[in-house]
């Protein structure tokens, strides 16, 4: 008779591995979405208009999200913090005996 100790990861620490890992996929996936801005989130974009007439160019704002890298920044942090909660919890240890 042999017994063997095999460890398995805790519900918890599973848990908050997985959903550290969709957070920054999803995070990163909206980013790179709405424009992968390397800057400071945007409420208002530029758009460059040629006027008809006189042919000079002028800037309107329009109105819409861009998020920056502090929301990339962001996010990654939140799910690295989660992922640093999960490292608190321990393995669950279980034993089998086999004959």
């Amino acid at each position: 008779m042999t017994n063997s100790t095999t460890q398995k990861p805790a519900p918890v620490r599973l848990g908050l591995r997985l959903t550290a890992a969709v957070l920054l996929l999803g995070v990163v996936g909206f980013w790179a979405a709405k424009g992968a801005h390397t800057g400071w989130s945007m409420n208002q974009v530029p758009v460059k208009q040629t006027d008809e007439i006189t042919g000079i160019e002028f800037v309107t704002y329009e109105q819409r999200f861009v998020p920056g890298i502090e929301f990339l920044g962001g996010g990654a942090g939140l799910a690295a913090g989660l992922f640093a909660v999960s490292l608190l919890f321990k393995r669950q240890s279980t034993q089998t005996t086999s004959s």
